[in-house]
């Protein structure tokens, strides 16, 4: 088997437009299945232990410069990925402005190699996950499955997709025959090769109320376009949904959780979120009236409580 920790080669951190504390740097990891990846990491002699910070669908590491200094400022690391098939790491189609997976447990696989650098690195322990969106998704089946961190958090998890439900019987039958007519590679109805942030504008998106954060996602896809990727593929979606219900249908992890939900959201299923946190015994919910899906990318002072209570709850359970 691979030895995920010897394979770490420098790669490309753009500090211009992460915005992060000084010191960052960047690795390639190959996976057990033999995809190039990217990590960054901040912080390395952080007293508090290191967050490894699950970004969502679209992002790339640089997106999370400004929350790395938040977290260093409050005594933690931050290590963060790129996953397969987004930012710098290896595209999967052709088309690289797809956003494509081959099964979504693949993305484990990014885990087991992020795990296995921090750990070479000596990152600073314990670990603590952090997770937004499809990251959350991600980082939920990683905790069932024994990921070593003393406690979680999520913002805006993806523990479902937030589909109206006259349309979740259509997404359901056309991602069931799309594979076996083989046109699941095709991009999902609706979705553009364009990133949200590159075709929307900040009047009526739906990730954020603070405009100084919207054009700082901007301002990073246009300094370097190469880290987007548009709408997701059939097949993606698919997995999305298969896998959001499997998760469903499982009990929640012995850890710690606390679990951010704004009351604007319009991304992820909400109903799922609360059903979770509901069942989840060491778990709680915290509801932010005037926050969108990008919990961590909202207006000052919700964001900071938002981090406040994170770290609080990260120290509670070093």
């Amino acid at each position: 088997m691979r030895d995920l920790a010897s394979e770490a080669l420098p790669a490309p951190l753009f500090d211009e437009v992460a915005d992060g504390p000084a010191g960052g740097v960047a690795h390639w990891l190959t996976t057990a299945d033999g995809l190039r990846i990217r990590v960054a990491q901040w912080g390395a002699q952080a007293p508090h232990g290191t967050v490894l910070l699950f970004p969502g669908r679209t992002e790339y590491v640089e997106k999370y410069g400004r929350t790395a200094a938040d977290l260093l400022a409050r005594g933690f690391a931050t290590l963060t990925i790129d996953w397969r098939g987004q930012g710098l790491a290896q595209r999967l189609l052709a088309e690289p402005l797809l956003g494509h997976v081959g099964a979504f447990r693949d993305y484990q696989q990014d885990v087991a190699a992020m795990l296995a650098h921090a750990r070479a690195q000596g990152l600073p322990e314990p670990y603590y996950l952090l997770a937004h969106s499809m990251g959350g998704c991600i980082g939920l089946r990683a905790l069932i499955e024994g990921l070593p961190v003393a406690a979680a958090a999520f913002t805006g998890p993806m523990w479902g997709i937030g589909i109206a439900r006259a349309l979740r019987p259509i997404a359901w039958a056309l991602t069931g025959v799309s594979g076996p007519l083989r046109f699941d590679h095709r991009i999902a109805p609706g979705q553009t090769l364009q990133t949200y942030t590159q075709r929307a504008g900040f009047e009526g998106n739906d990730l954020t109320n603070d405009r100084a954060m919207f054009a700082y996602m901007q301002a990073q896809l246009q300094a370097h376009p190469e880290l987007a990727i548009g709408g997701p593929t059939l097949r993606w979606l698919g997995e999305a949904l298969r896998e959001t219900r499997a998760l469903a249908r499982l009990p929640s992890p012995p850890v710690p959780c606390l679990a951010f939900l704004g009351l604007e959201e319009g991304i992820v299923d909400a109903a799922r979120i609360r059903a979770r946190m509901a069942d989840w015994r060491q778990g709680r919910l915290v509801t932010l009236p005037t926050c969108k899906h990008e919990v961590l990318m909202e207006t000052p002072g919700p964001r900071a409580q938002a981090l406040a209570d994170m770290a609080a709850h990260f120290l509670a359970h070093r």
